[in-house]
């Protein structure tokens, strides 16, 4: 599969280190049109493809879903840490939020490509021990029943976002000079944040034969060439 049209594409969490490293690969590939961001406050980013809406309650977007019709993608990058969260408000921040969100885009843009951001080790079977494991399988699942033209869970390990990224989590700074040594014995755990929003793009343009994306499978993705 090849799209034909142009990509016009909605990222969400730019405000957080994952969406912002999959916005900037956005605004660099000749292929996107236009990208439409929703923050809960101002992001800063400006550019000629770009266009904001400030939207605070992502639990209810009835209010703005006039302005998110006409795309065909959208790269879910919002999403919580479960530490010290009971699995209800998780739940609610996690499966409930990401639901009523692409339950919405699935009506408005049934031609869209849908990419949420998961995590490696998630639980497809929703019956494992670990609370945001479950939560998570149990939001990719769900997803992939919506009536989009594609749905894809990403799965990345430890990333490293470009210089300058804004906003590096804080504990990636100490982390972050592990990666070269993570990367040469755990090639399988450990990505470029590019690397994610390269192969974002490319399931958009080109299709996968996999529905859930390992960190193996975004790495080798992203570069892949297409002729």
């Amino acid at each position: 599969m090849v799209l034909n049209d142009k990509i016009r594409a909605i990222v969400t969490g730019v405000t957080g280190m994952v969406g912002e490293g999959v916005l900037q690969e956005c605004l660099e590939d000749p292929d996107v049109e236009s990208v439409l961001i929703i923050n809960r406050k101002p992001s800063g980013f400006s550019h000629p493809k770009l266009r904001e809406i400030i939207h605070k309650d992502f639990q209810n977007i009835k209010p703005i879903e006039n302005q998110l019709s006409g795309y065909n993608a959208c790269y879910f990058c919002l999403g919580v840490s479960s530490v010290g969260m009971k699995e209800p408000e998780y739940t609610r921040l996690t499966y409930d939020l990401t639901l009523h969100v692409a339950t919405i885009l699935s009506r408005l843009n049934p031609d869209m490509t849908f990419c949420y951001v998961s995590g490696a080790g998630t639980d497809s079977t929703e019956k494992g021990g670990q609370m945001w494991a479950r939560v998570k399988g149990k939001t990719e699942n769900d997803l992939m029943k919506l009536p989009f033209k594609q749905v894809f869970a990403f799965r990345p390990g430890l990333m490293k976002a470009r210089a300058g990224a804004r906003n590096v989590l804080s504990f990636y700074k100490y982390l972050i000079w592990l990666y070269p040594v993570i990367k040469a014995i755990f090639p399988n755990y450990a990505s470029l944040l590019s690397q994610l929003g390269q192969a974002m793009l490319k399931v958009t343009k080109y299709g996968y034969d996999k529905k859930i994306l390992e960190v193996k499978d975004i790495n080798e993705l992203a570069d892949r060439q297409y002729i």
